[in-house]
């Protein structure tokens, strides 16, 4: 019975985690409400496009008696923004999932291109709506940050999100029992490094280097702060392996049970590989693999 507690209650802290995360990662859409012409609309603002996709903003909004416009430029740069005008249309949703599950098969609502940019490129936006109460600038003073990135197969992002989900829900079980003393406390520590090893730290790079020619951008090479904290995650679990070998240590499985935690409060993607316009380097990072 009492483990069965543990894994609920590991399970419980992971969702939590998990959710945080996508309410906090600067690559997922950011949401606001705003009020056009008295009727309010809960709009999400794109903040990471797939190279090759569509490279548009979308404002999901119905009514069709506005007028809008998007404002843009690359990130980080002093130039001035330009600007092209949001069209309301049809769109047809290319998904497997939305359409079989979901039953989607097309989008409706205010659309505007932005400019494709290379793996790591950024281009920053902020819109203004024209309605019968006139015109309204919405984040122009702070605009939104779009990242693009290259496309990563699926056989490769799968395992990662399954492997890094697997850890943290294993780390969160070790650290649990390692508290209350349970003898199983040791194997999960074994089985926590392992999945953080195949995901974080061999998997971590495929995907980094799919999505932006870049397999490390951490230390000692650069300051990817994804990378980095995924690094520092696995050396507190090789050490609550390592102390835990010949004798019960569970003082430092809590530990690396508490690190993970913390490293992944951290928002996904912070702080994350960036393209400098004006060199056309990756900023966060530069390493290569040749075998890629």
């Amino acid at each position: 019975m009492k483990k069965v507690f543990y894994w609920l209650l590991a399970i419980v802290i992971t969702l939590a985690a998990v959710i945080y995360q996508r309410k906090t990662g600067p690559t997922y859409d950011k949401k606001m409400s705003i009020e056009v012409n008295n009727t309010n609309y809960e709009v999400k603002l794109v903040r990471s496009i797939e190279i090759g996709s569509n490279t548009e903003v979308k404002l999901g909004i119905d009514d069709k008696t506005i007028q809008a416009r998007l404002f843009y430029k690359q990130y980080p740069s002093t130039d001035d923004y330009k600007s092209v005008d949001f069209v309301y249309k049809e769109k047809p949703v290319d998904s497997y999932l939305m359409n079989k599950v979901f039953k989607i098969t097309e989008e409706t609502g205010w659309f505007a291109p932005v400019p494709e940019q290379p793996a790591a490129g950024k281009i920053q936006y902020y819109f203004q709506i024209t309605d019968k109460q006139g015109t309204t600038s919405y984040l122009k003073d702070t605009p939104v940050v779009i990242r693009f990135k290259g496309a990563v197969p699926s056989s490769i992002l799968a395992p990662h999100i399954f492997f890094m989900f697997f850890a943290m829900l294993l780390g969160n079980l070790a650290g649990i029992m390692a508290v209350f003393g349970h003898n199983r406390f040791k194997f999960y520590t074994t089985v926590t490094l392992f999945t953080l090893l195949v995901g974080g730290m061999i998997l971590g790079p495929m995907v980094q280097l799919q999505a932006f020619g870049e397999a490390w951008a951490g230390v000692p090479f650069a300051w990817d702060l994804t990378d980095n904290k995924t690094l520092v995650a696995f050396i507190f679990w090789i050490l609550a392996f390592v102390m835990n070998r010949k004798k019960e240590r569970p003082v430092y499985t809590i530990v690396a049970s508490i690190v993970m935690l913390i490293v992944y409060s951290i928002p996904h993607s912070m702080y994350g590989s960036q393209l400098d316009p004006e060199t056309g380097e990756i900023i966060q990072g530069w390493i290569q693999l040749l075998i890629f």
